[in-house]
């Protein structure tokens, strides 16, 4: 993911984040104003502009129910529009305060909310441009505003409302922006840390692409050493086919020989069917028999143990090939933890959760469980760090996930979930 590209979509989090706030935000300001409206004209009876206040306060209701349906819509929030919004609330306020002494008024104060939310989340020049706003609205509050009724007059248990009145702003203001600040922080820090995640992905994936096209060109070029060391077998067996020193080995190389070349029609195979995006379609039985028999070919020495949990292996999933590969890869690696514990056992468990196949690797042992970054790390001294990074690579893109956890009785267990066929998230 291009630095710019990330830092727009960063932009776009905190923008939709200050929106969120400010919807809920402006539901406690529509209450506690309403509130404010019905306690001033019926117990206090002070001679305040009824309509004029309850025409802003309707506004501000009007403005409420757009914001939470614009929430709705899947169309990012841009810097722009969570200005937007932010100026409302501003214009808003200052009408209602128009109405009620202006800069005389204790609740002038209430103008810092929106500044101190917006600074918190948009850029620079847009906070800027509130700020800007905040201020005009202030300075045209000096000399117009309609004339507050003498607030001293008025007591509650004997404490004058002026007084009141400034305390409440006090509380109102330290508590909206310790509650409301917090969490548009909180929901700021998250929405950046999935960036990163979605960051660190991209780079993981850029990386096996990287590999995967090399891959393919040396898989070409491998194809004619292979088949010059074929055929020179092939004479050295009619030449020396009677030596029985020599018989077994050249056996075992034409064997091995063989093997490569099937590895590497398999490997053109697969690049067909990833162009043609045709995954095959096979039950998880099947599926996972042919990666059984594929780790005993490869690591006869591992004594794996497949258990299906109920019709599980009736299933029928999307194999894409990557598939296979990564189901290998997690099992060779159970593989090396069990050997490296002087053990040989590894377990694999089918299940189906929701829509989703489960294939839980259960090794035995020292049960560390891996950490995955953007790059490709082992702690293996002959490994190059790609099976679990094309595991979870694979996962993610299938639209599922790879996760892993500590067994209770020792042992590290890794679950690799991909969608079964007819699955939404499932693999075309």
């Amino acid at each position: 993911m291009p630095a710019t590209h990330a830092t727009q979509i960063a932009f776009f989090q905190r923008a939709r984040g200050l929106v969120e706030t400010l919807a809920w935000l402006r539901l406690c300001a529509i209450a506690g104003q309403t509130a404010t409206i019905v306690v001033v004209t019926r117990l206090l009876r002070l001679p305040v502009p009824v309509v004029p206040l309850m025409l802003g306060v309707g506004a501000l209701v009007t403005f409420a129910v757009f914001a939470f349906w614009r929430l709705t819509l899947p169309r990012p929030v841009s810097l722009a529009e969570g200005f937007a919004h932010v100026s409302v609330d501003i214009l808003v306020l200052t009408y209602l305060l128009y109405w009620t002494g202006g800069v005389e008024n204790p609740f002038v104060t209430l103008l810092v909310i929106p500044m101190a939310l917006a600074a918190a989340a948009l850029s620079m020049r847009y906070v800027a441009a509130v700020a800007v706003l905040a201020s005009i609205c202030f300075a045209l509050l000096v000399p117009w505003h309609q004339p507050l009724p003498p607030l001293h007059v008025a007591r509650i248990a004997e404490a004058d409302l002026r007084e009141i009145a400034i305390a409440v702003n006090f509380v109102v203001i330290a508590g909206v922006l310790a509650f409301f600040s917090a969490r548009l922080a909180n929901a700021l820090r998250a929405r950046e840390a999935e960036v990163r995640r979605q960051r660190e992905s991209t780079l993981r994936n850029e990386g096996i692409l990287a590999i995967a096209t090399q891959a393919a060109g040396t898989a070409h070029e491998l194809n004619t050493p292979l088949s010059t060391i074929r055929t020179l077998l092939g004479e050295l067996q009619r030449e020396r086919g009677n030596d029985t020193a020599l018989a077994g080995d050249l056996a075992l190389l034409v064997g091995q020989a063989e093997r490569c070349r099937d590895i590497l029609r398999k490997l053109v195979a697969v690049g067909n069917r990833g162009l043609n995006d045709l995954p095959e379609q096979l039950t998880l039985a099947a599926f996972v028999e042919a990666c059984g028999d594929q780790i005993r070919l490869l690591r006869p020495e591992i004594a794996l143990r497949i258990a299906f949990t109920g019709n599980a292996g009736e299933q029928v999933i999307a194999a894409a090939p990557d598939l296979g590969h990564a189901l290998v890869n997690l099992l060779s690696n159970a593989g090396d933890a069990s050997q490296a514990a002087g053990s040989a056992v590894v377990e694999l468990r089918i299940s189906v959760d929701g829509g989703d196949a489960v294939f839980a690797v259960r090794d035995h042992g020292s049960g560390v469980v891996p950490r995955l970054g953007a790059g490709f790390r082992t702690g293996k001294q002959h490994g190059l760090g790609l099976g679990l990074a094309l595991a979870h690579s694979t996962a993610e893109r299938l639209g599922g996930g790879l996760a892993a956890h500590t067994a209770e009785d020792g042992g590290l267990v890794q679950r690799l979930r991909v969608p079964l066929l007819g699955n939404d998230n499932s693999a075309p």
